[in-house]
């Protein structure tokens, strides 16, 4: 090559050089046009947040404290002792909507804060995630609860992206660190999200990989390079609540947390609630609206919401029961079952007790019984199978119900030597109350009793226990929300199995404890053998 050729290579290598380089600043000054702003967007931004609507009822109602939080005071009790001291403990909160968990836990957060034995300070942050809003990429793109990498090759990388260097992007448990993280509806994680967030709490700090990653980069700035090698750091402590039941939680997760349960509202707390409502809203309430309100109010937020719109409704300084009635016509709001003892005692009727969603119920049970039968035993409104899930197969077997129907008669049979086949029998459950443990066993056995000898017997009791085959009667789940139930319904004495007596008693003094059928029809009939 001759030294004019090579001068003219030279010169058309630097032109392009110097096309390239123009080309690199104008896309930068326009790059800088687009960010800067000459102040209309942010005046724009500023009259935007400068204008606000007055806040619904159910968020100007939002506890400010804990004493606001009505008819909690055993769950908040139980989450101070998790959260509040010396080692505060991963915690899964159970109840309905609208009961004050996520209130009660962020106020807690705070009490723990001015403890000096608290692990919690000033600093330590309450992050909340809904976990039906947590949408992550299974390729790792994108993870807003536990965090990701955005590598170079993704749009949007920026200068470190455009030099190779993968970048990690923290999530809300780094957020959360050395503070709480409250993953409301947790039961809805993913499956995969919740594997990983498993392995999260156990290692305090998320551990995040990438292709693009290597340790002999010397381009890669040090906080990144300290990030792959040691994880984010994620020691928080988790809260999540569901409205789920407990079996339907991973195991892996239960057995790491400390589980509370949160109760729904009784009538008579969400009456409290109705008065705020009503006070908030500027209107009186007589007692008649307030147990009208909370007769169709399953939470609270149903309890506020129904009284700031009859309040809307109402032309005078009151609301009526008619607005009640109104406003739960047109809403939809459906009135619970309620149920009061009668004052006269009637041959054949029971009363039994349980629970439906977490609430204690009490059902009344009649029965009866022909003479000169072929042993026919009928039960209406009660299904005669269950079937049930187990892993991959579907299981069918007998309704615990009517067990608990065999058991009672087979006790009568082997305690007082009836004859039982030589009469039709007929139970019936009043109200379409669902019963589907074997805890009604006694209460079957009473009504049973009360029709073959056509007296009625002691009035005002409710029953539980699940009966056996000779005549013994065990413990039975849900033994508080039980006592609850049939104390607020008027329930004179309630009977209940002898291994229940501590629990029951705590709950009411109005407990008869009996420890077979022979001593549950001795006291409330006068049976003897």
């Amino acid at each position: 090559m001759k030294w004019y050729e090579f001068l003219i290579v030279q010169l058309v290598v630097f032109f392009m050089m110097y096309l390239f380089m123009k080309r690199m600043t104008k896309d930068k000054s326009k790059s800088s046009a687009v960010i800067t702003d000459d102040g209309t967007i942010t005046q724009k931004l500023r009259k935007l947040r400068q204008k606000h609507l007055s806040l619904p009822l159910s968020e100007t109602a939002r506890p400010k404290s804990l004493s606001d939080i009505y008819g909690q005071d055993e769950a908040i009790a139980a989450l101070r002792a998790a959260i509040c001291g010396k080692n505060p403990q991963h915690v899964l909160i159970y109840g309905p909507p609208g009961v004050g968990k996520t209130c009660a836990a962020r106020l807690l957060l705070e009490e723990a804060k001015n403890n000096p034995d608290s692990p919690f300070d000033e600093s330590s942050k309450f992050i909340e995630v809904d976990a039906t809003c947590v949408r992550f990429d299974e390729r790792a793109i994108a993870d807003p609860l536990l965090g990701c990498v955005h590598d170079p090759i993704y749009q949007g990388a920026g200068l470190l992206g455009s030099q190779g260097i993968p970048q990690p992007k923290p999530g809300a448990v780094t957020r959360a660190h050395c503070g709480i993280l409250f993953l409301d509806e947790i039961g809805e994680l993913h499956p995969m999200q919740m594997n990983k967030l498993l392995k999260v709490l156990e290692d305090r700090c998320v551990y995040l990989e990438s292709s693009y990653y290597s340790r002999t980069n010397t381009n890669i700035p040090p906080y990144i390079h300290d990030i792959f090698r040691n994880g984010l750091p994620a020691d928080f402590r988790l809260i999540g609540a569901t409205t789920r039941s407990p079996e339907e939680i991973p195991p892996a997760l239960r057995s790491r947390c400390i589980e509370i349960f949160f109760s729904p509202l009784s009538d008579t707390t969400l009456t409290e609630i109705g008065k705020r409502a009503a006070a908030l809203v500027g209107k009186k309430a007589d007692d008649d609206v307030l147990s009208l309100c909370a007769s169709y109010s399953s939470s609270g937020r149903d309890c506020m919401n129904i009284m700031q719109l009859a309040g809307s409704l109402s032309a005078s300084d009151s609301i009526k029961t008619s607005d009640i009635e109104w406003v739960a016509s047109v809403c939809r709001y459906p009135q619970k079952y309620s149920f009061s003892f009668p004052k006269e005692a009637k041959a054949g009727r029971a009363f039994g007790l349980g629970v439906a969603n977490s609430i204690g119920v009490v059902f009344e049970i009649e029965c009866v019984v022909r003479k000169n039968g072929s042993g026919k035993v009928t039960l209406n409104g009660i299904p005669d199978e269950e079937e049930l899930e187990a892993g991959n197969r579907i299981l069918h077997r007998k309704s615990l119900v009517l067990s608990s129907v065999e058991n009672a008669l087979c006790a009568v049979r082997s305690v007082f030597g009836i004859d039982t086949d030589s009469y039709d029998i007929v139970f019936n459950i009043i109200g379409g109350i669902p019963i589907d443990g074997p805890s009604a066993g006694a209460a079957f056995c009473v009504a049973f009793m009360s029709a073959l000898l056509r007296r009625p017997f002691r009035s005002g009791t409710a029953v539980t226990g699940e009966i056996s085959a000779n005549g013994d009667i065990h413990p039975v789940g849900g033994i508080r929300e039980k006592v609850t139930a049939a104390k607020m319904c008027g329930a004179e004495c309630i009977c209940v199995p002898k291994g229940n007596e501590t629990e029951a008693s705590a709950v009411s003094s109005d407990i008869k404890a009996v420890a077979d059928v022979k001593e549950l029809l001795q006291w409330v009939s006068g049976i003897r053998q």
